[in-house]
């Protein structure tokens, strides 16, 4: 009885051994990470760092030879259009009576009245194109609410309304500034052909073209200055604009009126701006890898409120997104999933426990996820980062997070 025993007992040890050898040598499931794949809003995006600067900037300079008196404005005061005195310069060169001065002086006159009258004509072209571009803007709107129009159309619309907006703004600021450089003109004429004793008391008060602030002060302290020194500048700092320099690879798919978000300016509410130019000439750039590059600069103008990013200034540094191509209803999935399998795009589709190869067509990509055009549902799972361990078939156990 007691040999039977150890003879069960043994064929029962050799039993559990041959079984385990047996379970060890079966092929284990590999461990992968899965995704949904997804049907949602995608965006391609062009991002790249970007400056502000302030749209129109004006430097005032000295209409003719004096002695400027010192300036007491600094950077950051306000100014007034017509009413702030930037600088004043006093006679003190008798050379400000002789012809050659005189017949000038006339001349700049003469070149600072048809300025105005020049300036008078893109002001009133201006405003016929923004008459035309608001009442084409009406048009499609009632277009597209009866569904005669779509929604790219009214897009087109408010962007050139928008636009001959802003053009219609720099006519009425050029026009500004041609009558503000007559009346500096006319002020130097009757400064030149005063007498030696009213030349003593003549000072002339160059005031402020627009309303904003000082920008620079070029020319502080008292000296003799002659016509053209650039004495302050002035700009309205709400006025802004954004400067972002891309690879002239990704310049050729930005075009005018394309969404731009702003990110990384300080606080973490995002900003919206639109294209309005892409510039046509590129320029080469040494990246900090000390590659050369050639890239072109994009300009893109404001549509948030100056409210919401009042602490924004000139020359402040931001992250900008332009958006190259959207679309709301896009079937995507990781970009991480995607791998080549020969000359097609591939992934790896979960069916049950089981990884299956699958074939697919993709269209954009961003860098984070990729649009599948072809080979996929919204109802598949695919595995994320696959590995050299599997193949078609390979018996697999989803990671859980814990």
């Amino acid at each position: 009885m007691r040999k039977i025993l150890k003879w069960t007992l043994g064929l029962l040890i050799c039993v559990t051994l041959i079984a385990t050898i047996v379970v060890a040598m079966l092929p284990q499931p590999v461990p992968v990470d899965v995704a949904p794949v997804t049907v949602g809003s995608m965006q391609v995006t062009v991002d790249e760092e970007g400056r502000t600067r302030i749209r129109e900037r004006y430097v005032v300079s000295s209409p003719l030879v004096g002695r400027l008196r010192r300036i007491t404005l600094h950077a950051g005061d306000r100014v007034r259009a017509d009413q702030t005195v930037l600088a004043v310069i006093e006679p003190t060169d008798p050379t400000l009576l002789d012809a050659r001065t005189l017949a000038e002086a006339e001349g700049r006159v003469r070149a600072a009245d048809a300025a105005v009258r020049q300036a008078g004509a893109t002001l009133e072209s201006a405003r016929a194109a923004y008459d035309l571009a608001e009442a084409e803007l009406g048009r499609i709107a009632s277009a597209f609410e009866q569904g005669a129009a779509n929604t790219s159309e009214m897009d087109r619309a408010r962007t050139e309304e928008r636009q001959t907006i802003e053009a219609y703004r720099a006519a009425q600021f050029g026009q500004e500034i041609a009558e503000y450089e007559l009346e500096v003109a006319r002020s130097a004429l009757l400064f030149a052909k005063g007498g030696a004793d009213e030349l003593q008391s003549v000072r002339m008060p160059l005031t402020s073209p627009i309303d904003g602030a000082v920008l620079r002060v070029f020319q502080e302290s008292v000296s003799v200055v002659t016509p053209g020194t650039p004495l302050i500048e002035v700009g309205d700092p709400q006025d802004l604009e954004i400067v972002i320099d891309v690879l002239s690879t990704d310049g050729v798919n930005i075009e005018p009126g394309q969404h731009v978000i702003i990110e990384q300016w300080g606080k973490p509410e995002p900003l919206e701006a639109v294209v309005r130019l892409v510039e046509p000439s590129a320029f080469t750039k040494i990246s900090a890898l000390g590659i050369e590059e050639q890239r072109v600069n994009v300009i893109a103008d404001f549509v948030t409120p100056p409210t919401e990013r009042a602490s924004l200034g000139d020359g402040f540094r931001v992250e900008a997104s332009v958006v190259v191509w959207e679309q709301a209803e896009a079937l995507q999935v990781p970009s991480s999933a995607v791998f080549r399998d020969g000359e097609r795009w591939a992934v790896f589709l979960i069916e049950g426990d089981t990884a299956r190869l699958r074939s697919i067509e993709i269209g954009r990509q961003n860098g984070r996820i990729s649009q599948v055009l072809s080979g996929l549902a919204d109802t598949d799972h695919v595995v994320l980062h696959p590995s050299d361990q599997l193949s078609d078939g390979t018996n697999t156990s989803i990671r859980v997070d814990n």
